[in-house]
């Protein structure tokens, strides 16, 4: 749900517009929970100057967490949370080589004093970045944290679904 500039409250930024379709499941997790986001295609290596830009000015602009993805050097992230106080979530775009640990050794070796919280590379990564800035966002917002405690009961009772499919389908099969 990108929404009117008013609303967006997390900014999603990307090495590339090609990571799009890796990583687009965090934008839908925060779509689960109404919360406003924008998307840009920001290098930090080939807009330098635009990404620190970008996160320098996010808070003036009402966001209050940043999502950098990108692959192979993956700086984004980093060079964000040095142009920022807000929190920044690292999300390693996998690459061709080794899955993507490039990335997630490039995202999550920060050096002391530059946090970014990094998600895993693949296909968890992108939707729990997305659920971590919906819980960094719910610690000042009781509604959200109300939405979260039910979307935590929602998955106790699909796993508790599950297993109970399970145990039917082990039994049919004896």
């Amino acid at each position: 749900m990108m929404t009117d500039k008013q609303n967006v409250r997390v900014g999603i930024l990307m090495g590339s517009d090609s990571d799009w379709p890796k990583i687009k499941a965090a934008a839908m997790a925060l779509d689960e929970f109404q919360i406003g986001y924008e998307v840009q295609a920001i290098s930090a290596h080939r807009t330098p100057e635009l990404a620190a830009r970008y996160a320098a000015t996010a808070q003036q602009r009402g966001i209050s967490v940043l999502i950098a993805a990108a692959g192979g050097a993956a700086h984004l992230a980093g060079v964000c949370a040095a142009h920022t106080i807000l929190p920044v979530i690292g999300i390693p775009v996998p690459t061709d080589l080794a899955g993507g640990l490039d990335s997630l050794l490039s995202t999550v070796q920060m050096p002391g004093d530059v946090p970014v919280a990094t998600v895993g590379a693949g296909m968890g990564g992108p939707r729990n970045a997305g659920l971590l800035a919906v819980q960094i966002l719910a610690l000042a917002d009781s509604a959200l944290q109300e939405r979260l405690l039910q979307f935590k009961q929602s998955l106790v009772e699909k796993v508790k679904r599950r297993n109970q499919n399970l145990q039917t389908q082990i039994k049919s099969e004896k």
